[in-house]
């Protein structure tokens, strides 16, 4: 989401990465994470960002799925490792870091954005959080993958670290958390295979159709066509009180954290008995 601070709500005791920890949501709430005073979100009993909502159990992905994956002869390759011509930043060019094939986030160089904008389609990308661990919670290897810079797939060290489960890795940010945790060790190589499905609006201005995500995470499925109840804004419920083309564009987020990315290939979905 767009520049997520830190309260004194998230600061939590400090642990040792790699030791076994199994976090309840009653040790969440202990340990004050989330929030208690936010709207509930709609069909559901929870809060935005509850700290009470239960934690998606721990699921060890295999070591490797799509990572490294070429991309398919009908792909467009968004970033092969070598240059950000395919996007942009806040004042132009993109002015993230590039070496050993990856890009990494420049110090207070902001979000950047794919150049070209696609409807329906099916996204492959690599990210790796800072093996060097830092902060906690929300201020742990923070990033996010957004469509149309508005519809977000949490991206964020959740390797064994407690946070508001809706804002946990691969969660739909502050509407659904993941079904469960596939999250890799810090510094480790991880994958997303995302198909998104654009919203529509009807000629009233009216949703005919939510946006609505497949993510498969280090090759675990944590969302099977899930819709968004709207955007994805930071303590609030979303809404589609604000029609847009089909066609958006794909941004990672700046959230001063060296998040690295790789590998970014995207597919339009198309349609059947259409060639």
């Amino acid at each position: 989401m767009l520049k997520r601070l830190l309260t004194p709500k998230f600061i939590v005791s400090t642990f040792v990465v790699g030791a076994a920890v199994a976090l309840t949501a009653a040790d969440a709430a202990k340990k004050g994470i989330g929030y208690t005073t936010t709207p509930l979100i709609p069909g559901t009993k929870w809060h935005v960002h509850d700290g009470d909502r239960p934690v998606p159990r721990v699921v060890t992905p295999a070591a490797t799925f799509s990572h490294q994956a070429p991309p398919p002869s009908d792909a467009i390759v968004l970033f092969d490792g070598k240059d950000l011509s395919k996007w942009s930043g806040p004042k132009g060019d993109a002015a993230w870091k590039i070496e050993g094939g990856y890009m990494e986030v420049a110090p207070k160089s902001g979000s950047i954005q794919t150049r070209d904008k696609f409807a329906d389609f099916q996204l492959h990308l690599e990210f790796a959080t800072p093996a060097k661990v830092e902060g906690n919670s929300q201020g742990r290897g923070n990033s996010g993958v957004l469509f149309n810079g508005i519809y977000e797939v949490q991206v964020l060290d959740s390797y064994e670290n407690p946070t508001y489960p809706d804002g946990q890795c691969a969660a739909l940010y502050g509407q659904s958390p993941p079904l469960v945790n596939a999250s890799k060790k810090p510094g480790e190589w991880q994958s997303y295979d995302i198909v998104f499905e654009s919203p529509r609006w009807d000629a009233e201005g009216k949703i005919a159709k939510k946006a609505a995500v497949t993510v498969i995470h280090n090759g675990v499925v944590v969302h099977h066509r899930k819709e968004y109840q709207g955007n994805t804004p930071h303590q609030r419920n979303g809404d589609y009180s604000k029609p847009h083309p089909p066609e958006v564009f794909i941004q990672l987020q700046d959230h001063s954290n060296p998040m690295r990315f790789r590998n970014i290939w995207l597919r339009k979905l198309g349609e059947y008995d259409k060639p």
